[in-house]
């Protein structure tokens, strides 16, 4: 039985020669990077080293980086960190309905504590109007955090008018680009970004360790207090072995940018055409077009997510019905229903991600498992009687 793996939404393998990179920072390579010895000095430049690279791959300068644990914390640094240390300016934060957790808890989480919070709807495709985001801005905006691509359904924003929109209002734009970064052209500087947050994992590097580019001028407040690492904003001796691991792995991705997003692109239409061709009641979810190179998502008639992808599992291969943060919860996902789903319908999708390290025989052997899974179901659904 073929193993095939395509969930690399929620993460991805790790590239062998970012393990190679990482490991001797386990070992001989063992110093703290704040130490003054020649073993922090040697750990200090490693971490340089990726912060530059990091800086490069988005058109930011070296010390608007600040290295952390992760997307999430990335993004409770940009929303809470700004909001606090700018709250006499405004109390106003404009976002999206169908934002990652990390976001949409951490704007629920201000609303408590006295800010003002105004969630944008979206179309059918999972699109925000720049009309209605130029609306909501009043004189007490001070943030706009709109993600730059949805972990679930894949559709991409016009990241660029959104940052303009902001910036003409004087307010800041942060963007959650854990999913879209090394899978579309960013630059902070043409695209008009103040604030972006990255995962490592999500591009075959390691868990555990993420970025988040915060333009110089900005006032920010640290979430928790300590040593003062990086720049004041993250107190906690560096995780250097993966900080190093994270540089390596943007320096391969951003080096064969171009041909991996075709590669996952091509198999991406192979996936949607092939499903919507033989799969019968079956749609695609989110754009079709202005969508991540590696991103389907879909949704079937008479037929349970959950029970879909433990079905395929059974044949080897691996996808999932939508964000892994949320794959515990049996409540329908509130970026289906926020792009019109009703609950019984949202429960019916499945999500397929691909990665540069995907293949075209992976993508047959899918299709051909998909059609049958589909089928079983069907077959024992009491809704239905698909044949």
């Amino acid at each position: 039985m073929m193993k095939v793996y395509f969930d690399n939404s929620a993460t991805t393998r790790v590239d062998p020669q970012v393990l190679e990179a990482m490991l001797p920072f386990f070992g001989e390579r063992y110093g703290n990077a704040s130490s003054l010895h020649q073993f922090g000095k040697e750990a200090y430049a490693a971490v340089q080293a990726a912060r530059e690279r990091v800086a490069n791959a988005m058109g930011a300068h070296r010390d608007e980086i600040v290295f952390t644990s992760g997307g999430t914390e990335s993004d409770n640094i940009a929303i809470q960190g700004f909001a606090y240390a700018n709250r006499d300016k405004g109390n106003h934060i404009i976002t999206s309905t169908i934002e990652h957790h990390a976001v949409l808890h951490t704007c629920q989480f201000l609303e408590s504590q006295g800010f003002r919070v105004t969630y944008l709807p979206v179309n059918e495709d999972g699109l925000v109007s720049v009309t209605a985001l130029k609306e909501a801005m009043d004189r007490d905006t001070i943030l706009v955090t709109i993600i730059a691509a949805n972990n679930e359904i894949g559709t991409l924003q016009p990241v660029r008018k959104i940052g303009e929109i902001a910036r003409e209002s004087g307010a800041a734009f942060h963007t959650d680009a854990v999913q879209a970064f090394t899978k579309m052209p960013l630059n902070v500087d043409n695209d008009n970004i103040d604030m972006l947050s990255i995962s490592a994992h999500k591009f075959h590097g390691p868990k555990g360790v993420g970025a988040l580019y915060v333009r110089n001028g900005l006032r920010i407040r640290p979430l928790m207090y300590g040593g003062g690492h990086e720049k004041g904003l993250r107190s906690s001796t560096e995780n250097v072995s993966g900080i190093v691991g994270m540089g390596k792995a943007v320096e391969i991705a951003i080096e064969n940018m171009g041909d991996d997003v075709e590669t996952m692109r091509s198999l991406r239409e192979r996936v949607i055409d092939g499903v919507l061709n033989d799969v019968t009641g079956s749609y695609l979810n989110g754009h079709r077009e202005k969508r991540l190179c590696n991103n389907a998502h879909f949704r079937f008639d008479f037929i349970d997510g959950e029970s879909l992808v433990l079905e395929l599992d059974e044949a080897g291969i691996a996808t999932s019905t939508g964000s892994a943060c949320s794959t515990k919860s049996r409540d329908p996902s509130h970026v289906l229903t926020a792009i019109g789903l009703k609950p019984e319908f949202a429960r019916g999708s499945l999500r397929v991600s691909l990665s540069r390290m995907s293949t075209s025989e992976e993508t047959d052997y899918f299709l051909k498992e998909i059609l049958g899974a589909v089928g079983k179901l069907r077959s024992i659904s009491p809704l239905t009687s698909w044949e």
